[in-house]
Parts: C-alpha cells; structure tokens; sequence
C-alpha cells in the first residue's frame, strides 16, 4: 500500500503515436500494481498487464525481492515494466515469464520463457533475449517461430552469469541491465559477470520454513571486484541450437561498465569507470565486436555518474558534464570532440526528459528556479552561447516528473508540493488546457497533516543549506523539543516543495507526539554542485555532524526549539549520522534511534565507499576517522538500534560489531532486530512496530508524555493511510 497521497500513476509512458499512456497503478480490487493503458481522448482505460503470480509478497522468489530492493521498491504486484523504442509494445517480468502487450491488446506470456531473472525486447518488439539460470537465450516473439529458443551462453556457474548487472553495478552505479540490443534489432551486447573471486557471505534465514543462508558475493573495499566482460553476437534469421559471440577489446579491469546505449548509426555507445572513480572513458563498438576509444572525462574528487546520455540520429552525443561544479548539458561531435556547453549557472540539470530534432530542442529537468524545485525546461541545441536562464515549459512552482510523447508535442506531468499531493496531467504545446489523468485522492487536511516550513540557515561558513521545519500541534509557550530526522549521505536530496517531504509517516508521528521535526540537507548532499559535496571527500561523518549541529543550534536561537531536549533518528547513512552525532556532539544530541547503520565503512561495498573514501590501504586515516568503532567510548545519550535480519546492503553484522564495541566499553547498547526484513523494510506491520518503537524511545529519552494514540491498537494496513 503506498503511503498517503503517493497512489498516483507511476512509470508513466506515452504510446508510440501518442494517442494513449501506459503507467502503472494499483487494481481496483486489490492493492496491487498492474500495468494499465489509458486513452487520452476518451478517458477509457484497462488493464494490460496483471500481477498474477507476484500478487503475494510471500511468493516473491529471492531475487525478486532483491531486485525491489534494489530499485527502492515497497509495493506489491509489478514493479516495473518497459516500451519497446520503435514498436508499441509493453511488457514486464511477471513470476519469471514475460508477459508482452502488442499495440494495446491484453498482455500474453512470451513462450518459452520460464524462470527468467531479466528480459529485454529489441527496438522493433520482434525478439526477446532472456537471462535463465545465469545463461542467456533470445527468441521471436510473434509468429510460427515463437518456439524457437537460441541458446547464446552455456557457461553460467555459481559466482558466474551472462547478460545480468552485479551488485554494486545496481546498487550504487544505476545500472540495472546487463543485455542491450543495437539498434537494428539483430545484435546484441551483454556484461559476463564473474564474482567467483570475490569471497563469498552468508545470510542466514533461521525463522519461518527450513532454516537456510542466503550467499552473496559482497565486495568490500580493498578486496576483490567481479570480472566483467563486455561481449557481443549478431543474431541472423531462424535460430535454434547454441551460438557465438564475440569479447570486446575494452580493459574493464577491476573498474566497472558503467553505461552501455544502442548507437542510432550501428552499435553501441560504451562507457568505463575505473575503479578510482576519478574519469570516464567512453568506446564505440561495433555489432562484430571492434572498439575505438572516443574520449575521456575527468572529474575531482570524484565523477558522479548520470543517466543523461543521448545520441542524435546524426551520431552527436548529448551529455551532461560537472565540469563547472554544477551539472550542465553539453553536446559533443560524433567522435567526442568539441563539446559544446548548452546551459550554464549555479544551478544543476537532474534529468533529460526528450530530446526533440524535429524541433532542435533539449527538454530537461532542472533546478533553474531553485533547488527546493524540479521544473520542465527547454534549450536549442544549436543555441549559439549556453543558456543561464532557459525556457521554462511546468508552471506550478513545486515538483515535476514529467514523460515527453516521441513526437515532443505533449509531456505528462506529474506534480506536487508541500501541501497538494500527487496529481498527474497531460498538458500539450499548442492548448493550455490539461487532461486529468489523477487527481489527488489524500486530503491534507482530513488527515491533520503539519505541512512543514521551508528555511535557508547559513553554514559556519555562510554556506546556506536548505532545512525543513515541522512545528508541533501544540502551541505551548516553551519552545518544543526537537528531532532531527537525518539522512545526508552524498547522492541525496530531501528538503524540497514535494509531497514526499510532507507525508512520511514517522516524521508526521513525532509531530503529533509534541517534536518539532527537523530535515537539513547538509554539505555533501546532492544537487548543489560537487563544491558543495567536496568536504566529505576522504572524511565521512565530520562536516555532515557540523552542519546539522549548527542548524539545531541556529533554530534553538531563534526560539523554535529546546536545545536542551533534542534527539536524531535516520537510517542507512542516516543512521550512520544518528550516532556519529551524538558520538561527535553528545551536548547537544542526547538520545538517538538509527536505523541500519553503517559502522564501520570496511564492511560496505566498493564502489560507494572507495568512491569517497579511497580504499583502506591507501587511506587508512580515512577509513579510521569516519569509523564508530574507535569513538564508542565517548557515548553518552541513549542510543536505539534496529535492524533488518536480512539485509542484503548494509549486514547486520555492522550493529553487532558495534554491539560488541559498546559491551567491551562496559556499556549496554539497546538492539532490535526486525525479522524477515532487508535494508527497505516493505511490510506494512514492521514499518509499524520500527516507527512506533522510534517514537516510543525519544519520547522516554527526552523526558515527552507518551500520545496516547501511539500505544492504541492499530492495525498495521491503516498506519501507511495515515
């Protein structure tokens, strides 16, 4: 069930023609996602692509809750699903089969696809390649020849698979696919994965059914990377039987494929991040397996990848560059040369929604109007000197999430602010009228909501950083006491006017237990420009600490709350900062809940860490300062930990060596265990119990009456609808 006021259509996709959209969205007897297509001219929608047998979590396969995991992922039936690029052809991976919905009719299973952990159509909807047991396979899909299977690899193996992304390539590099047709439709290109030389880690499964330990091959910073290998196959008429592919002559190394993009004149597009992180090179290959390095792009301290590439029909390539400190579009020659800057401004560019050559256009996502917004833009893409103020297309000051149709003449939008939900439209260039697609169906006010205050606090050193404030119900005359909810890790952004800021369920329970509740997106955060992520490089968990500390006192100043009763919770990184902040600054911080944390960064995986942090032999300081486990004797307020039995990301072993820290200090460190839950806790009744447990510990560590609300019996369905 998703939580209030974020049951809008998501995934939204025009039809080729652009008569209809695709999206998905819960059915209407159950609280399970289906892909459905809706007719812009008459409203009329169906459904094209049921949950079937993914309608019950508890069926899921292992690597399907991997895979939510993976991509954020708390609902239940269909995660996602795909358009083919030339054809109208929509289809997801249901249960292992490939359910395929040719020009609008109700989807069928492709034959002959059974147990598969990835699927991808070519561009014209007339082949499937698969990915089953670690193999790759490819077939028709339409015609007598439907039957016919084309086995491309035979040599999966434990630690080894073909056309799958590896963890951190998921994980932390957005990569989530490991096969690419090419443009024609009859070659295709796959990663070889092969983890057998990293050293394999249990996860163990000791409660409900036969207990069982899952396996993983986890990299961890200093060791061992998984081989990846490029490979490629031309695929002639009929099939059946095995076939051959070809290696590409790229030096991966213990680097990472990094992005992999059909070229429009044959080919593909290939880019290589090495494994410091620190450039990009970027290859083109061809569909018999040659590649000609095109150029490099440097960046310090380190690249930030983006899913911003595009390759004109002429071979030119849109891309977006950091090489002001702000990210910007540039558009290069077909060989990489002569990048020419498109936008420029203090201001970065989160996304490309289109790029349009009919009409010489770039439409993009950006924060031109501000960082707290995400609005609709459009540059020429032969504008003679880069843009600083570009056209803007959204009109609601808020956030946007817009789909563009192929011929560019209309976008959906999805839009919300702090106070007005998720709504959807179609909006088109030449009418100012809108086609509802949904309309909020949360009522901001019936549900008591506090819609939070947007702030800008300067640094310690005049650096402004963006805070949200919720204020409490209550209007008592001493200020309130105060938790910080934290996450601050690099790549993220949580102040800004969206829905999103307002509804999360915990943040609204501390409220109505008398916090005030505040969000501050520190230096190192995201979308400010790399001169603003720049200090956390090679010091994790100092500057954050400062930074929220300074707000909270700057608040405290200003009578908004009581500094001497202010607590901290967050997860994941967020709950790396829980502690380090009252570890760091127990003056102020005195009671704190964290929520999966990192503990030590030796135990999390390569491309994250050795990204900010180098490996840890090269910068064992490093690696040491920005660890809990030295600093555990200096705990001094209550602390909380909880965390999933079974997280995959961040292991549970990261809490019980901080358990085992504490306890050799003569201490005692309260741990909770959630059972049966990963890194993304998905079940509506443990998302209870962790947001109950949370507001139950600030409330008797900061010395707050307990609401009575909190300890009243609710079932665990209507805590997300609250």
């Amino acid at each position: 069930m998703p939580f209030p006021g974020l049951d809008a259509p998501a995934r939204v996709r025009f039809s080729r023609d652009g008569v209809a959209i695709t999206y998905l969205a819960e059915l209407d007897d159950a609280p399970m996602r289906g892909v459905w297509r809706q007719e812009l001219a008459t409203g009329q929608r169906r459904l094209l692509i049921a949950p079937q047998a993914v309608a019950s979590d508890p069926a899921l396969a292992t690597h399907e809750e991997l895979q939510r995991q993976r991509i954020r992922d708390r609902g239940r039936g269909i995660a996602t699903y795909e358009r083919t690029e030339r054809a109208d052809v929509i289809y997801a991976l249901v249960a292992g089969r490939c359910l395929a919905s040719f020009d609008g009719a109700a989807a069928t299973p492709l034959p002959g696809i059974e147990g598969a952990r990835a699927v991808t159509l070519s561009p014209d909807g007339e082949r499937v390649a698969w990915v089953a047991a670690g193999d790759l396979f490819v077939s028709p899909t339409q015609g007598a020849e439907r039957t016919i299977i084309t086995r491309l690899t035979d040599d999966a193996t434990d630690g080894v698979t073909n056309g799958l992304a590896e963890y951190v390539a998921a994980e932390e590099l957005d990569r989530f696919e490991g096969a690419w047709w090419d443009a024609t439709g009859r070659a295709l290109a796959f990663a070889r994965v092969d983890e057998r030389a990293i050293p394999p880690i249990g996860i163990p499964h000791p409660g409900t059914g036969p207990p069982h330990r899952e396996i993983h091959h986890y990299p961890f910073p200093g060791g061992p990377n998984a081989a990846v290998e490029l490979r490629v196959t031309r695929l002639e008429d009929g099939g059946g039987g095995d076939h051959h592919w070809q290696a590409v002559p790229i030096e991966i190394g213990d680097g990472y494929l990094a992005r992999v993009l059909a070229h429009p004149l044959g080919g593909w597009l290939v880019a290589v991040l090495p494994r410091d992180q620190r450039s990009l090179g970027w290859w083109r290959v061809t569909a018999d397996g040659s590649a000609a390095k095109l150029w490099t792009e440097r960046s310090e301290p380190w690249l930030n990848l983006d899913s911003m590439t595009r390759i004109l029909s002429d071979g030119r390539v849109l891309r977006a560059t950091e090489a002001s400190s702000y990210r910007h579009l540039e558009l290069r020659e077909a060989d990489g040369s002569s990048p020419r800057p498109l936008t420029t401004g203090d201001w970065v560019v989160t996304d490309v929604a289109h790029v349009d050559e009919a009409r010489g256009e770039v439409l993009f996502l950006g924060t031109a109007d501000g960082v707290l917004q995400r609005q609709l833009y459009t540059v020429a893409l032969d504008a003679p000197r880069p843009s600083m103020r570009p056209e803007r297309l959204t009109r609601e000051a808020g956030w946007h999430e817009v789909a563009v149709s192929d011929d560019g003449a209309l976008w959906a939008d999805t839009f919300s602010n702090r106070g007005t939900p998720r709504q959807v439209v179609v909006r088109a260039r030449t009418r100012s009228s809108a086609i509802a697609i949904h309309e909020p169906s949360t009522d901001p006010d019936a549900l008591e909501l506090v819609v939070p205050e947007l702030l800008e606090v300067p640094a310690d050193d005049g650096t402004p950083l963006q805070v949200a404030l919720f204020r409490p119900l209550s209007n008592g005359a001493a200020p309130p006491p105060a938790v910080a909810w934290v996450y601050g890790g690099p790549q993220s952004q949580h102040v800004g006017d969206c829905w999103e800021l307002t509804m999360l369920p915990i943040r609204q329970a501390l409220v109505r237990a008398g916090f005030a509740v505040v969000i501050a997106d520190n230096r190192g955060t995201a979308n400010r420009g790399l001169a603003f992520e720049a200090p956390i490089a090679g010091a994790l968990g100092s500057i954050e600490i400062a930074d929220q500390a300074h707000v909270i006192t700057e608040l405290a100043n200003r009578g908004e709350l009581d500094p001497a009763r202010v607590g901290i919770t967050g997860g994941s990184y967020g709950g790396y900062l829980t502690i380090m902040a009252l570890l760091r600054r127990p003056d102020l911080f005195r009671a704190g809940v964290a929520i999966a944390p990192v503990v030590d960064w030796d135990g999390y995986d390569t491309a994250y860490t050795e990204r900010y942090l180098g490996t840890p032999a090269a910068h064992p300081a490093g690696y040491r300062d920005a660890s809990l486990l030295p600093r555990v004797r200096e705990l001094r307020g209550s602390l909380l930990v909880m965390h999933g039995a079974i997280d995959e990301n961040v292991h549970l072993r990261h809490s019980r060596r901080l358990a085992e820290a504490v306890a050799a200090q003569g201490m005692e460190l309260e741990l909770t265990v959630l059972p049966r839950e990963r890194h993304l806790v998905r079940s509506p009744a443990a998302l209870l119990a962790r947001d109950r447990r949370t507001v139950a510990f600030l409330c008797e560590a900061l010395g707050v009456p307990l609401p009575e609300d909190l300890v009243a019996d609710e079932p665990a369905a209507d805590y997300a609808a609250r």
